[in-house]
């Protein structure tokens, strides 16, 4: 039987303010999170020089950049099964062995992308190498980011989880600030030619280093106070904890997974895809639009850590509302923006950056959906399981519809997040009682 929120221990009963060790390990934790998402989303920035070493050069560039997209994708489709399998032993042996494991597991695909052939060396086997070594990224980071947010949410003040999340969240999303900043030093250092050449090779072996440093930076972190008391007690679940999980959660489940489309909505488009659709769409040249690009994930990064205060204040599904619906304002104005007038690309940019922020509150809600028994395998699949199908689809979908309208970004955002303020509207009108999320004050089950 899965532990109930009635059930579960309780090892920090009075409040307390946040502490010296609370601080180290939230910054160790976001530092490490950096470390290893810089690694994962490093493709994402040269997407379109990977399309031209790795594909045949007589392929057209459409399908040269669905192709490279759904490389990228890959990663994102394999996340379920690194997570689920983490999560497992999560559940069962601890949150630090698995949080550890992760990053170690992402920091060898990475070091040897930098040093495949291409396909004028190795013909198609290149693409297929590839693939499977963002399949193995893809299988990492399914455990590393649900695992990273159980991890600091459990060491934390319970009223102050929203402020954990965000901070966790905001590290994920510095390293892909650090993979901007990376993608425009090369791109500023080296001319065209040469980082088609050699020049983008250092991001990935630079990545491999990252993350062995990741690695040892997580030696210093200590188990959760929450499933060193369960452990204790006894009280770890004695079923599979996915099963658990789904069968006494499912209406918790169908939220997270709701809410983690908006999380992928603003990551992947505004974030991760719109360097190269700006590009293309509005002949940007690439330095120019990643280092805008830099500009909005500061924001982000910013973002995610206001949102993660807002939703200690007043509750996460409150938080969410507000963000949500500042997110669907926010994507019209920067993609309708950016057309009638490219010169004011980092304002736009840097605003609707800062309202991609809301994805600090996503996690806040799921970790008080599952109690502790459980938590990391419910949490681990709604999130994985979401972003594998509208993470990992995503990019073909706007791709498509792309050539029907430049706008196609924006009203995929801004529908995803008319999604997530109904839901969380929802939440408002007592389907909390239903789903195990309160609609205020972020306190999970402990």
């Amino acid at each position: 039987m899965a532990t109930s929120p009635s059930d579960a221990p309780s090892p920090l009963a009075a409040p307390r303010p946040l502490s010296a060790r609370d601080i180290r390990t939230l910054g160790l934790a976001a530092l490490g999170g950096a470390l290893e998402f810089y690694d994962f989303i490093i493709f994402v920035f040269f997407t379109a020089v990977m399309g031209k070493l790795f594909f045949p050069p007589e392929t057209a560039d459409w399908l040269r950049q669905l192709q490279t997209f759904g490389l990228f994708a890959a990663g994102y489709l394999a996340r379920p099964l690194g997570g689920i399998v983490m999560a497992h032993f999560g559940d069962r042996t601890g949150r630090k062995r698995m949080f550890t494991l992760s990053v170690f597991l992402m920091s060898v695909p990475t070091l040897c992308m930098g040093l495949l052939p291409t396909f004028a060396t190795a013909g198609y086997a290149a693409p297929l190498l590839l693939l499977t070594l963002r399949l193995l990224q893809g299988a990492a980071v399914g455990g590393e980011v649900p695992g990273a947010w159980v991890f600091v949410s459990e060491h934390v003040p319970e009223r102050r989880v929203g402020l954990a999340c965000g901070t966790l969240t905001s590290g994920l999303t510095l390293g892909i600030l650090l993979g901007s900043l990376v993608a425009t030093a090369v791109n500023t250092a080296f001319t065209p030619e040469q980082v088609l050449a050699y020049g983008w090779r250092f991001p990935f072996v630079v990545g491999g280093v990252f993350g062995f440093f990741a690695v040892f930076l997580r030696r210093w972190l200590q188990e959760t106070p929450v499933f060193e008391e369960m452990r204790q007690k006894k009280a770890l679940v004695r079923e599979l904890p996915l099963k658990a999980a789904l069968q006494g959660h499912a209406p918790a489940v169908v939220v997270s997974m709701l809410f983690t489309w908006v999380l992928t909505a603003g990551i992947v488009v505004v974030i991760l895809m719109t360097p190269t659709l700006m590009q293309q769409l509005h002949g940007i040249p690439p330095a120019k639009a990643l280092a805008a690009n830099s500009v909005a994930t500061l924001t982000l990064t910013v973002g995610c850590i206001c949102y993660g205060l807002l939703a200690d204040r007043l509750g996460p599904t409150r938080a969410m509302a507000i963000g949500s619906g500042m997110l669907l304002v926010a994507a019209q104005l920067f993609y309708r923006g950016v057309a009638s007038a490219p010169e004011h690309l980092v304002p736009l940019y840097a605003g609707v950056g800062f309202c991609v922020g809301v994805a600090g509150v996503v996690p806040a809600v799921m970790v008080q959906a599952f109690p502790p028994a459980v938590r990391f395998s419910g949490l681990s699949f709604s999130y994985n399981v979401a972003y594998a199908l509208f993470g990992g689809l995503t990019p073909l979908a706007v791709t498509l519809a792309l050539k029907q309208s430049p706008l196609a970004p924006a009203h995929y955002v801004s529908a995803v997040c008319a999604v997530g303020l109904v839901v969380s509207l929802l939440l408002f009108r007592g389907f909390s009682a239903r789903t195990g999320i309160p609609d205020e004050h972020p306190a999970p089950s402990r």
